[in-house]
């Protein structure tokens, strides 16, 4: 039997100015309830009040539209229709529930706007959404509507599992001299000099090449990536996108820039609307930024070059990435760098205690900043730890790992463009990272770090006592 927890999947369909101005305190205390949600869900409802379930079938039934298919309009009202009439249904077990109480005036308010009728023909709670074989997102959404309803059918109200749930996905991100956050958000510092995969699994392999930046210095950075997408029956032949220093090609290597059929692409999924190929690179700055989309496979990858070098990030589906066997498990993103490969200490960063090697006599202040290259490579300076803290703080406003990456690659290398390069990585992170509580990293022993792990535990009952006086309101 359907649970009625704090949070709703759909609820930014129900906000509106009407419901915030009349709810506007529980609403807010909902919200904060629904913060708290990964600590575990706050029942305020008897356990026949089944109102999750009917906003679950709504966003079923809504999920797949967008404003640009046709009927959206008549499609979309008659799940209005049906999530009001599940909602009459369940209101004698759910008087009192704030999630139905709001969902009920959503409805009427979203009917409203939407100049829907009250009467008329309604969805039926699993439709049958139309299959495009090579859209990753359409298989796996076609995938979980079936499942549920095949454990709906079984489960006699009772959980079973977490197997049918939505998929997840994974980021992964290597920038500077190397920085290197994996699948798992571990955040390392690596020499890995030479060639090394990212990735390599049955869908899809990144292999990058990293070569020495200073003498003296074991740090390296990326001058080389090689990406091969594997051939997918009936979606897309192999093809291999290949970049180096001073060459961001925006096609692949045989000269295409898509493959396969179109499929669609909903409105806001990888910044694109419409129709699409199965695989496709879109330019964003000619030499400078390049996005490979390969919409059969779920998989977003986003190349820059800054100075000198290369930085990649990566967003793939969790199931795919776990898809490899015994001979591809050397996968720096998968498991990180090889101990004796590591610069950073469990996490903690060193920073170098004299300057490299750059030719300078003395120490001085850089005279310019900003987002754009002052040349093709930018000229080296000489950094002192206030200086390469004060450069670093120009763009990244939060001290974390991303700040302190900077630091240390203008401490060991001296050129800027690692400034530039370490903001750069953080936004590509941000705009792929599928979850955000989980962007800030700060270093082992920083003080930031040890307040974020000292102040858990407080949240933690705060939220806690948040869902009691939640509960004691109803």
């Amino acid at each position: 039997m359907g649970r009625a927890g704090c949070c709703c999947r759909g609820a930014e369909r129900l906000a509106s100015p009407s419901m915030v101005r009349r709810f506007r305190p529980l609403l807010l205390l909902v919200i904060v309830v629904c913060c708290g949600a990964h600590i575990g869900q706050c029942q305020v409802a008897t356990p026949q009040c089944r109102i999750q379930k009917c906003t679950t079938d709504f966003v079923s039934l809504t999920s797949h539209l967008t404003p640009a298919v046709d009927g959206f309009h008549t499609e979309f009202c008659k799940a209005l229709r049906a999530y009001s009439a599940c909602t009459q249904r369940t209101a004698k077990s759910c008087r009192g529930n704030l999630v139905f109480h709001s969902a009920v005036l959503g409805i009427s308010d979203l009917m409203s706007q939407r100049n829907c009728s009250r009467d008329g023909p309604t969805s039926s709670t699993h439709p049958e959404i139309l299959l495009e074989p090579c859209n990753y997102h359409s298989r796996t959404q076609h995938a979980h509507i079936h499942s549920h309803v095949h454990t709906h059918a079984h489960s006699h109200g009772h959980s079973h599992s977490h197997s049918h749930t939505r998929p997840g996905y994974l980021f992964c991100g290597l920038f500077g001299d190397p920085h290197l956050r994996t699948f798992k958000d571990s955040f390392q510092t690596c020499k890995v000099e030479g060639a090394w995969p990212l990735i390599d699994n049955d869908y899809l392999s990144v292999q990058v090449t990293n070569v020495p930046v200073v003498p003296g210095s074991s740090a390296t950075a990326t001058n080389k990536i090689t990406i091969i997408f594997k051939p997918y029956e009936g979606c897309t032949d192999q093809r291999v996108y290949q970049a180096v220093t001073d060459n961001l090609p925006a096609a692949f290597d045989d000269g295409t820039v898509s493959s396969g059929d179109p499929i669609h692409a909903s409105a806001g999924a990888d910044g694109v609307s419409g129709k699409v190929r199965a695989l496709w690179i879109s330019e964003r700055s000619p030499g400078r930024h390049v996005e490979l989309h390969a919409g059969y496979i779920g998989v977003t990858v986003i190349v820059r070059q800054l100075g000198r070098y290369l930085t990649l990030a990566v967003r793939i589906p969790e199931e795919l990435a776990q898809a490899y066997d015994a001979t591809q498990d050397l996968q720096l993103c998968l498991n990180g760098c090889p101990n004796g490969e590591r610069i950073d200490q469990a996490g903690h960063l060193p920073l170098p205690l004299s300057p490299p090697a750059l030719g300078l006599q003395q120490l001085r202040r850089p005279s310019y900043s900003s987002l754009t290259q002052a040349s093709p490579y930018g000229g080296s300076q000489v950094f002192g730890v206030e200086g390469a803290k004060e450069r670093c703080r120009e763009q990244l406003e939060v001290q974390d790992i991303y700040f302190h990456s900077c630091v240390f690659d203008l401490l060991t290398t001296g050129d800027v463009n690692f400034t530039v390069a370490a903001y750069s990585a953080q936004k590509d992170m941000e705009s792929l990272h599928p979850h955000r509580d989980r962007w800030r990293i700060y270093p082992r022993g920083s003080a930031i770090s040890t307040l974020h792990s000292g102040s858990h535990l407080i949240k933690q009952f705060a939220l806690l006592l948040v869902c009691a006086l939640s509960a004691a309101l109803m």
